[in-house]
C-alpha cells in the first residue's frame, strides 16, 4: 500500500509538471515501387491537472492509511 502512494504522489508530481506528451507515428503517403513519402503525424495527449492534483492527494492519503493500519 505504501509503495503504491508513493507511485500515486509521483505520477501526480509528474502530471502537474508536464501538461502534455506529444509522440509522432510515421505513416506513408505514396508507394510507388521504389519510391515512398512518408510524413510523420503529431499525437498530443493533454493531461488534466486535476488528474495530477487528484492522483496526488489519493497517494498522500494511502500513505497515510498505510502507516495507520501497521502501527494497530
Amino acid at each position: 500500500m505504501r509503495i503504491l502512494g508513493i507511485l500515486l504522489i509521483v505520477l501526480g508530481i509528474a502530471a502537474l509538471a508536464i501538461p502534455s506528451i506529444t509522440f509522432f507515428t510515421t505513416e506513408q503517403a505514396v508507394d510507388a515501387g521504389f519510391f515512398t513519402i512518408d510524413y510523420q503525424k503529431p499525437h498530443t495527449i493533454v493531461l488534466n491537472p486535476l488528474v495530477g492534483i487528484v492522483a496526488a492527494v489519493a497517494g498522500v492519503a494511502m500513505l497515510f492509511a498505510g502507516r495507520r493500519t501497521e502501527a494497530v
